[in-house]
């Protein structure tokens, strides 16, 4: 099986103008996977499924993750006029991430025996923009995972064949597996 460079470096080479990012993850098991650009996704899926070195042809879990905002306060040298002279100074800038949510898909190629690969497709924001491409066209067993993303965390799928909640009520109105989420007072819940 070949290795999570080698995969990225066969995406660039079929899908030039496509931006594919090698992210680290931050558990102890520190498995890289690659992050694709939400333009080229469903091509570099199809791609990933078909070609002959690959055949990652089964996705087996799909899940969302929420990434609120966050800032980091990093230390920078800047220079600057102090009495008449130029002198390096160091300052504390504050560095803002902003907020976005994750579909992270794992596959596995039972042709081949290999996986698993994890790939990512992140969105612009968590509010207005909470849109990623449907990869259930490319693999049918994400159909109700992505659906349960699309319940839970409210991210929208475009192009998937049958979008609509599958654990909450039609008429609930959060997303409670985003962080921010707050439940509603016991006697408030209707179903």
């Amino acid at each position: 099986m070949l290795t999570l460079e080698q995969i990225s470096s066969r995406i660039c080479a079929a899908f030039p103008a496509a931006r594919v990012e090698t992210v680290p993850n931050a558990s102890p098991s520190a498995q890289l996977s690659l992050l694709i650009d939400n333009q080229h996704a469903r091509e570099i899926a199809a791609f990933l499924r078909d070609d002959r070195e690959l055949r990652f042809d089964y996705a087996s879990n799909v899940t969302g993750v929420d990434w609120p905002s966050k800032s980091v306060k990093v230390k920078t040298k800047v220079k600057k006029i102090i009495d008449g002279a130029e002198k390096e100074v160091e300052e504390t800038v504050e560095q803002k991430t902003p907020a976005f949510l994750e579909a992270v898909y794992h596959l596995y190629s039972m042709a081949r025996g290999g996986g698993p690969l994890i790939i990512r497709l992140r969105t612009a924001d968590r509010q207005d923009h909470a849109v990623l491409p449907s990869l259930t066209p490319v693999w049918r067993s994400c159909e109700f995972q992505e659906r349960e993303i699309f319940d839970l965390f409210g991210v929208t799928f475009e192009g998937h064949p049958d979008l609509r909640r599958i654990l909450m009520w039609d008429e609930f109105q959060d997303y409670p597996m985003r962080k921010d989420y707050q439940p509603p007072v016991e006697n408030e819940v209707n179903p």
